[in-house]
């Protein structure tokens, strides 16, 4: 386990979403990155997942957004869960990439990418 701090954990997610090649950023704009320690009990059992999950997309997929691209006036959401991911690092290069890897698995949610696929590109 490793302690870091909001700080710390925040530039990593920062750093993880500058990695996004600038030609899929207009498909991004309407997702808030949320970071939280844990998920609580409700969006556990509304979203049907366990306490230790690392990070979670809640939205409509890019492919479900119909033929005139229209989105949901509200957000997509993707949080990112910081004491998950520092309780399995004992570093803090590990933390970093394990936030990266955990920012691009759900944004390939959003893009429509099953578990399946994403462990193909090695985002599991």
């Amino acid at each position: 386990m490793i302690a870091v701090s909001n700080a710390e954990f925040d530039w990593a997610v920062q750093r993880a979403l500058d990695e996004i090649p600038d030609e899929f950023r207009p498909y991004l704009e309407n997702i808030v990155v949320e970071v939280r320690p844990r998920p609580d009990r409700k969006l556990m059992r509304e979203q049907d997942v366990p306490e230790d999950i690392l990070g979670l997309y809640v939205g409509v997929p890019v492919e479900n957004h119909g033929p005139e691209g229209g989105r949901s006036l509200l957000p997509d959401h993707i949080y990112v869960f910081r004491d998950n991911l520092c309780e399995m690092c004992e570093t803090f290069e590990e933390l970093i990439d394990e936030i990266r890897i955990t920012v691009l698995h759900e944004i390939g949610h959003h893009f429509g990418l099953d578990e399946d696929r994403l462990a193909e590109l090695g985002y599991d």
